[in-house]
C-alpha cells in the first residue's frame, strides 16, 4: 500500500532549457532536494529561445540518464524535444504522480521583459501552469555565470514558500536573481515585466558553396522607466518574483473593442485614431517610458 497522501514529500519536477548538462539545472535539482523527491526531465541538448514549441511531427523520445543531488541518485531523463514536451511527457508518463510542483531553470541569463517570450525556462514553467501544477521560472541574470549558489539559495527559498501557500490557478513566477554573492543581494522585490523590445537584423554570410546563410543579432531596447519591473529590480540588486499568466487576453481592451463598427471598417484615408474613438494607450508604464539601449544578446 502506498503512503498516504499527507505522507508524502512534495514530488518536484525539475526541468531547463539549457539542457541536461547545464550546471544550472545541477545546482536547481540539488536545492530541491532539501524540500522533496526530485525528478530531472530535460532537454537532451540546449533548447534556449524555442519559446513553447512543442513537438508534433516527430517521435519524442526520453533516455534514462545518472543524475546526482546530496542525497543521491535521482531519476532522470533526458529528452529529444523542447521544454514544455519534458512537462507534458513527464507529467503524462514518466511520473510516477503528479508533482506538487514544477521548477525550470537555473537558466544562464536573464528572462525578464520580452525576453519572456522567447524563453524556453519559462516555457516549461507555462506549460506546468496551463496543466494545473505551481510552477517557477528561475534565471541567473549573467550570460557567462559561473556561481550558482547564491541563486540556489533563493531558489530553495522560494520553492518552500510555494509549496507551503501554493499559487492561484493559472499563475506561475518567473524569478530573475542578479549574479552577486548571497550577502550582496538586497532581498527580494516583487515586479511587472517590464516593456521592451528587441531591434533586430540577420547578418548574411556564405557558406562553402558560396550560398547564403543568416545569423541573428540584435540590440535590446528597455522602453519602460517604472522602478517596479523586473529589469529595475534586478539592477538595484534585487530578486525580482514577476507572476505570469498564460491568459494573454488584453481584458482592459474587451468593452473599448465592443463598440466599435465591426460591419463597416473605416475608409483607408480615415486615421484609426478619429474613427469616433480615441486610440487606446499602452499600459501604465507607457505613459512614462522612454528607449533604453543595451547590447545584450536574445535569452
Amino acid at each position: 500500500m502506498g503512503k498516504p497522501e499527507s505522507s508524502r514529500r512534495p514530488l518536484i519536477l525539475v526541468c531547463n532549457d539549457d539542457g541536461i548538462n547545464a550546471p544550472g539545472i545541477a545546482a536547481l535539482a540539488a536545492a530541491m532536494d532539501a524540500l522533496g523527491e526530485v525528478y530531472v526531465v530535460a532537454p537532451a541538448t540546449e533548447q534556449s529561445a524555442v519559446g513553447h514549441a512543442i513537438t508534433v511531427r516527430d517521435p519524442v523520445r526520453a533516455y534514462p540518464r545518472p543524475f546526482a543531488v546530496p542525497s543521491g541518485e535521482v531519476p532522470a531523463y533526458a529528452v529529444s524535444g523542447t521544454p514544455a514536451d519534458c512537462v507534458k511527457l513527464a507529467v503524462n508518463q514518466l511520473l510516477p504522480r503528479r508533482p506538487d510542483l514544477v521548477v525550470s531553470g537555473i537558466n544562464r541569463g536573464p528572462n525578464t521583459a520580452v525576453n519572456v517570450i522567447y524563453s524556453g525556462t519559462v516555457s516549461a514553467a507555462t506549460e506546468a501552469a496551463i496543466l494545473g501544477i505551481d510552477a517557477i521560472a528561475f534565471s541567473l541574470c549573467n550570460w557567462g555565470a559561473r556561481d550558482y549558489s547564491a541563486a540556489a539559495h533563493y531558489a530553495r527559498q522560494i520553492a518552500r514558500t510555494v509549496l507551503a501557500h501554493g499559487l492561484p490557478p493559472g499563475i506561475l513566477l518567473n524569478v530573475n536573481i542578479p549574479d552577486l554573492p548571497l550577502e550582496a543581494i538586497k532581498g527580494i522585490a516583487i515586479t511587472r515585466q517590464a516593456r521592451s523590445r528587441w531591434e533586430e537584423s540577420f547578418a548574411e554570410r556564405r557558406d562553402p558553396y558560396n550560398q547564403p546563410y543568416y545569423w541573428l543579432t540584435g540590440r535590446f531596447v528597455n522602453l519602460d522607466d517604472g522602478d517596479d519591473t523586473d529589469l529595475e529590480a534586478v539592477e538595484q540588486g534585487y530578486v525580482s518574483i514577476t507572476p505570469l499568466q498564460h491568459d494573454l487576453t488584453a481584458h482592459a481592451y474587451r468593452a473599448l473593442l465592443s463598440q466599435w463598427n465591426w460591419q463597416e471598417a473605416p475608409h483607408a484615408t480615415e486615421s484609426p485614431a478619429t474613427n469616433g474613438h480615441e486610440r487606446p494607450s499602452g499600459d501604465a508604464a507607457a505613459q512614462h517610458a522612454r528607449p533604453r539601449e543595451t547590447g545584450e544578446p536574445h535569452g
